[in-house]
């Protein structure tokens, strides 16, 4: 009886799986931890060496952080009905706690480490208990003990990083991260219980495609964010105003080659899919990349609005031209997970951008910003003419296919 009213918190099969409203109020909070991210990126500014390294390390880290939690409320949502109280509580609280990850975030690797901490072990330890509760009797109650077994086993190592000297906070969370992210990818196995492949979780793929396509859109909202209000901030100049042009040109670029085709049939992908959280994990790792080279990319554009013909600066390539290459390598990516070929014109943009990038060294940082709008609409145009030449394709993902004797797990 209690397994069956656990049963009523699970998403129904004739579920629209759409992602709802309170998802893109919960997105809000995301939005302020981005450009957080961000203001943490310019603040390498004037690094170089090693201390360019360990401050692209802290950074990383405490984005990868992030995107775990928001990862793990996407999969939430996406198995469970969005709609049941429980589950409202649930993302409104991963809100609040991602709220404060957000404000500590620019000091989380020196004074405001604790609550930086707390707020993401709330998130990763005592939610799935919450949602176990909710769950009673139901055999997927003990997906949920396993994520918070995991995250207590990493607890400790999170605690010891913030409360002990700062210069072993780095070294202490990479190894913590790193078994957050382990668990993920082995399924939290526990003794005698086994592991929770999220390959075979039962998902909503419509919901799921819904959840990465509107994560994109966010991210670019922040470059776009980032562009308004550093042009808003400098003193006006024809230098800064083209800066600022060629920025919001890129961005609309980077747009149109994300939904060309691939970004634009997800839905298509993962509701074909014989098994769609196998391609719904894998299609997770490829739109973590996509987001963090829009962050990138945007800390390049707020570098070149400042100083667009100010002296070389190479340190700065790693966000103007870094930003873009990573992007096009992630949109490869997600070439072959949707179509299961590889772009020849992201391959192309890709290639040029690595050609160019010695000779960029040399000349202002507008320069650059230049070079990449301009490998960025070769890669449009050649996209465009692809599209001419050939008839729309249907999506064959060749992640997530039915294996024999595959099956669904209630995990």
């Amino acid at each position: 009886m209690s397994g069956k009213r656990g049963a009523d918190l699970l998403r129904p099969p004739d579920s629209a799986g759409r992602a709802t409203f309170l998802e893109l109020f919960f997105d809000l909070a995301f939005v302020v931890a981005l450009t957080r991210v961000s203001q943490r990126f310019v603040e390498l500014d004037g690094d170089t060496g090693w201390e360019l390294v360990d401050g692209l390390g802290r950074t990383l880290l405490l984005f990868l952080a992030l995107w775990l939690v928001w990862s793990h409320t996407t999969w939430i949502t996406s198995r469970y009905e969005p709609e049941s109280a429980i589950i409202q509580a649930v993302v409104v609280g991963t809100m609040f706690a991602g709220l404060v990850m957000a404000v500590t975030l620019p000091r989380a690797m020196e004074e405001r480490a604790l609550p930086f901490v707390v707020a993401y072990l709330l998130v990763m330890v005592v939610r799935p208990l919450v949602i176990a509760a909710a769950l009673r009797g139901h055999p997927r109650r003990l997906v949920a003990f396993r994520l918070s077994a995991w995250a207590a086993l990493s607890a400790p190592i999170w605690l010891v990083g913030a409360l002990g000297p700062e210069r072993l906070r780095l070294p202490l969370w990479a190894v913590a991260v790193g078994v957050d992210y382990l668990a993920w990818f082995l399924g939290w196995p526990l003794p005698r219980l086994g592991a929770a492949a999220v390959a075979h979780w039962r998902i909503a793929g419509t919901h799921l495609a819904d959840r990465y396509q509107q994560m994109f859109l966010i991210a670019l909202g922040e470059s776009i964010l980032v562009i308004g209000v550093e042009f808003s901030g400098q003193d006006y100049s024809a230098g800064r105003a083209a800066a600022f042009t060629v920025a919001f040109v890129t961005t609309a670029l980077i747009w149109r080659i994300y939904f060309h085709r691939a970004g634009l049939l997800l839905t298509e992908a993962l509701g074909g899919a014989g098994q769609p959280a196998r391609l719904g994990t894998a299609l997770e790792r490829t739109h973590l990349l996509i987001l963090l080279s829009v962050l990138l990319t945007s800390v390049g554009y707020e570098l070149v609005i400042g100083d667009p013909f100010g002296a070389p600066r190479p340190a700065w390539l790693l966000f103007v031209v870094g930003g873009p290459a990573l992007f096009l390598v992630a949109r490869l990516r997600l070439e072959y997970e949707v179509f299961g070929q590889i772009s020849r014109s992201r391959t192309i943009g890709f290639v040029v951008l690595l050609l160019v990038t010695p000779a960029l060294t040399r000349w202002p940082p507008m320069v650059g910003l230049c070079a990449v709008a301009g490998v960025l609409t070769l890669v449009a145009v050649l996209d465009a003419l692809g599209s001419r030449r050939h008839p729309p394709q249907v999506p064959t993902p060749p992640v997530g296919r039915e294996l024999p004797g595959s099956r669904d797990f209630e995990a």
